[in-house]
């Protein structure tokens, strides 16, 4: 650990808080919270071996620490939810969520409008959502249309406009959705009334909304106005539908948030309902990508907070299928164990169970994609096992000089760089395709077998019937031939050779089985000769050093080892050469340069 790292640990202080981590570039790529800022940040450095690998690489980048103080854990977590949000570091979980969202918006204005809008401004008026999808929106926004008669138009009502009779009612007044408020046929009063009773609705307060109308309906029955009566009775019945179509449980249970989580190793899914009178008035899913070791107790502590703050809720109970790992003065949490309120809990929990399993077959999909091509590989090639390993074999020389060898390894159709292979070929001396191939091949399954490694699904020769009869000997000494399938590609035609067939197996040039099996030959093709470059190259430098009387290929393999380029050792000073190889061979050195 760094000293300057070591004396910030040291330095901070047994309170609660948050921390931040950066990098060596000064880039933010943690922020956590804590009870202790001291002992939490300090057990990151402890305890590295309870740690998974992202933990330790996260370790590993550290290297500066900062720290904020907070009066209380729940404030350190909203304190950590904001710098995550504003942030977005790479090792914190990210909420993979919508930016925009639908609002209904009252504006600011005379005879104020009930709007749609995705542009939270609080400056413009009062604000209500945001919705889950804006066809609940418009259900909520057609409901109150339907109830009251809320103006659509975008005109100035000024006093003074209306006054000086500068508009005209429209055909929305003809069909009675208008009182036309611009003419001045409706008061002020008696709109703004409407209002505060929309207002209920959007809020939810269905309750507040149905008695109003029930009074109203009675009044005008008791003074005779029927027509009136009815048109009450007509809305309280829109009302009623409305509620139906949400009625979860029963009408006592109200302000209420119900938040679930369930998770895989990687992703963490969220459920969230808000209930108002037994309705649910709003549905959420939300998905978190994990980053660390988080547990599901404090991601769904930090998301709780992040989506009563999204959502504007200041409900006073939050019901939960876990314990959530803070405390809070803004709202008591609650694990129901019978009842309707647990009925809440296990529907908003199915929500999230659905949402998982989504996810899971989304990747299978995926998956399945990605293999087709092997599937159809084993299909063409007639394989009775997946290739889900595939090892291709390629070998280079040049004029018989420098002969190196690779092997590539493929898995899933991808290249698994790991499992590449270099080799230099030991028992065969000069340009023999062949013998090399049959080398090498000995060389890497022998290995397999005694290490007791996986085997792969099929091998590919690069080469025609010559270096595939060489491979296949050297599976049989091996005693591997015909358990593991083996094949040939030949260059020119691109034919598919198999081992004792003497007819090659032509496939379409289109195919997508023959495009993987040529781009895993050229993957082996194109790694065998940069081997080779390199090795070619190191060669002729080593050879023209040691054409110097007086220096074998010791001391050659020293200079180069040290200087990395001839021209590099006839540019050094005597003092450099004499100090590596002593002072006669750096005599001779520096006159043959």
């Amino acid at each position: 650990m760094q000293d300057s790292l070591k004396a910030s640990i040291a330095s901070l202080p047994d309170s609660p808080g948050i921390y931040r981590y950066y990098n060596h570039e000064g880039v933010l790529i943690y922020v956590g919270k804590a009870k202790s800022l001291r002992k939490r940040v300090s057990s990151y450095f402890n305890k590295q071996s309870q740690y998974n690998r992202k933990t330790e690489k996260l370790v590993s980048e550290i290297h500066k620490i900062e720290f904020t103080l907070a009066n209380s854990e729940f404030d350190a977590l909203l304190l950590e939810n904001n710098f995550i949000k504003q942030y977005q570091p790479k090792y914190n979980i990210l909420l993979k969520d919508d930016k925009t969202f639908p609002y209904l918006c009252i504006l600011k204005e005379r005879f104020p409008r009930i709007i749609y809008t995705r542009k939270y401004i609080p400056k413009q008026g009062e604000y209500f959502g945001p919705y889950s999808s804006v066809v609940s929106m418009k259900s909520v926004l057609e409901l109150v249309r339907q109830i009251y008669s809320i103006r659509t138009c975008n005109l100035l009502l000024s006093s003074e406009n209306i006054d000086q009779k500068k508009f005209k009612v429209c055909l929305e007044f003809h069909i009675g959705n208008c009182k036309g408020p611009c003419e001045g046929l409706q008061a002020e009063a008696d709109y703004l009334e409407d209002i505060a009773q929309a207002r209920n609705i959007l809020k939810g307060d269905l309750s507040v909304v149905e008695d109003e109308l029930t009074r109203r309906m009675k009044t005008a029955a008791d003074a005779l106005e029927f027509e009136k009566a009815a048109l009450y009775k007509h809305k309280l019945e829109l009302l009623e539908k409305f509620q139906t179509k949400s009625l979860v449980v029963n009408r006592k249970l109200t302000d209420i948030d119900v938040m679930t989580i369930t998770s895989t190793e990687t992703d963490a899914f969220i459920n969230y309902l808000q209930i108002k009178e037994g309705s649910i008035i709003f549905s959420k899913n939300i998905e978190v990508k994990k980053r660390l070791e988080e547990t599901d107790e404090e991601i769904l502590s930090l998301v709780v907070q992040d989506l009563r703050s999204t959502y504007r809720s200041h409900n006073p109970e939050v019901y939960t299928n876990i314990s959530l790992t803070i405390k809070s003065d803004e709202f008591e949490n609650v694990l129901p164990q019978i009842g309707d309120k647990k009925k809440l809990v296990d529907l908003s929990l199915k929500n999230a169970l659905y949402q998982k399993r989504e996810k899971e077959i989304s990747k299978e999909e995926l998956k399945g994609k990605k293999n087709k091509v092997l599937h159809i590989l084993q299909e063409n090639l007639r394989l009775l096992q997946y290739p889900r390993i595939i090892e291709c074999f390629d070998n280079s020389n040049f004029q018989g000089t420098s002969p190196v060898a690779s092997m590539v390894r493929f898995v899933e159709g991808k290249p698994d760089k790991k499992g590449y292979r270099h080799f230099n070929i030991k028992t065969v001396v000069g340009p023999n395709d062949f013998a090399s191939m049959k080398e090498i091949v000995t060389r890497r399954y022998k290995r397999i077998l005694e290490e007791q490694g996986e085997y792969p699904q099929l091998i590919i020769v690069d080469g025609g019937k010559g270096q595939l009869s060489s491979a296949c000997e050297a599976l049989q000494e091996l005693g591997l031939y015909g358990k593991i399938p083996i094949i040939g590609i030949a260059k020119k035609l691109e034919e598919i050779y198999y081992p004792e067939d003497n007819l090659p197996l032509l496939i379409s040039k289109k195919s997508p089985a023959l495009l993987l099996i040529q781009r895993i030959r050229d993957e082996a093709h194109r790694f065998a000769i940069t081997f080779h470059r390199q090795k070619r190259s190191k060669n002729t430098f080593t050879t023209e050093i040691e054409d110097i009387p007086g220096i074998g290929k010791k001391t050659a393999d020293k200079l180069l080892a040290h200087f990395k380029s001839v021209k590099k050792i006839k540019e050094a000073s005597i003092e450099e050469l004499t100090a590596l190889v002593g002072e006669k061979i750096a005599q001779k050195l520096k006159v043959e340069s």
